[in-house]
Order: structure tokens, then C-alpha cells, then sequence
């Protein structure tokens, strides 16, 4: 459940009244897509195999993964996988871990997707809790799959960047600052991030 084509237009309207450097950015590369994905165990799953991987090398795991487990969104399945498996699919003994932490977290009951706090940074402590989802897998699945709308995922290196090239800054602003930034652009920071995404791919002329 993202974020509708229409939350996206009214947030970026919303934010270009407020930022004429958001006004000027909108008019040259326009609206960004909707991004989605499906709420549960196999995003957040995913989410883990493309740690610090390539898109490519992330999809080539993910399918030999698929094979090996069968259902591959039954916990349960995974667990009763030898780390042999896993290995063979293409998963570290560290992603082995944490793809096991997970599994557990959700068949125990423990990890209940389908009703995590209503509050963000209680969401966002919640998955975190689990071992290997840091902050930014958290809020980039909160503001994906469940289409929280001022989940703001400061840590993104494209997103600090494109801040940077938006607001005109002389250098890239890291974390903090983009955190510091951003304030101004409640409740509005869901759309602010995807806006950061599609501005970083789209060439400007």
C-alpha cells in the first residue's frame, strides 16, 4: 500500500508552496511514479538480501532462494532450511542470521506486520528491534509498503544528495542536516523522499 499517485501530487504541491527550490525541481522533471511494495514477511526479507549488493547480485540470490525454500513466504519454510541451503543460494553466514532472525519473528507471532504501531518511530523501533533491519530498511519499508506519508529515510545517500542539488548547496548535506532540513516539510516527507529518488535518475537538461 504506497503512497497513491494523488498523496504524491498533493504532497509535492504542498511542499513546492512552501520551498520555491522544490517548485523550480517539480517543473523540470515532473511528478515521480508511485513505488510499492507488499506489505510482510517477503519485502522485509528481500530488503535483507540486497544488503550491500547490486541490484543484480540481489535478484540472482533472491531466485536461487526462491527455489530452495519453495514458500518462500512461509517463515517457517526458511527455518527449516540447513545453513548449507542457505549458503548455496548465495546468503553469508551474516545474511544467514539475519534472515533466520526474521523468520523467527514472524512465525513466533513476535513481529506482527499487520499491526505495527501507528506511530512511526515506534514502527521504526519495532522492526529495528529485529537483527539486521537497520533504521533505513525500516523507514524504506514503512514508506513503501505501508504507505506511511512522512517517513523520511535521511540516511539515503541519493537522497542526500539530491537534497543537496534541489536546495542548491554548496555540498552535500549529510544525515543530520537533512534531518534538520526536513522539518519544515511535515507531514509531507514521504513524498519529499520518492520526489529525491526520481529527481537522482531523471537527467537534467
Amino acid at each position: 500500500m504506497a503512497l497513491t499517485r494523488q498523496q504524491l501530487e498533493e504532497g509535492l504541491d504542498a511542499l513546492a508552496l512552501r520551498e520555491p527550490a522544490f517548485a523550480r525541481a517539480l517543473e523540470r522533471v515532473g511528478y515521480p511514479e508511485p513505488r510499492s511494495r507488499d506489505r510482510g514477511y517477503q519485502s522485509l526479507l528481500r530488503t535483507i538480501i540486497g544488503q550491500q549488493v547490486s541490484f543484480l547480485a540481489a535478484d540472482a540470490i533472491w531466485r536461487k532462494l526462491e527455489a530452495a525454500v519453495g514458500e518462500i513466504d512461509n517463515p517457517v519454510a526458511l527455518l527449516s532450511l540447513p545453513d548449507e541451503a542457505l549458503r548455496a543460494a548465495g546468503l553469508s553466514r551474516q545474511k544467514q542470521a539475519y534472515a533466520r532472525s526474521l523468520a523467527e519473528e514472524i512465525s513466533s507471532g513476535r513481529l506482527p506486520l499487520d499491526a505495527l504501531p501507528q506511530d512511526d518511530e515506534e514502527a521504526i523501533a519495532r522492526l529495528t528491534s529485529v537483527k539486521g533491519i537497520g533504521r533505513w530498511s525500516a523507514e524504506v519499508y514503512l514508506l513503501f509498503a505501508e504507505g506511511r506519508a512522512d517517513i523520511w529515510p535521511a540516511g539515503d545517500l541519493a537522497v542526500q544528495i539530491e537534497v543537496g542539488r534541489i536546495l542548491g548547496l554548496d555540498e552535500k548535506p549529510g544525515e543530520r542536516m537533512v534531518r534538520q532540513l526536513a522539518e519544515a516539510w511535515r507531514p509531507h516527507r514521504g513524498a519529499a523522499a520518492i520526489f529525491t529518488w526520481h529527481h537522482y535518475k531523471t537527467p537534467v537538461i
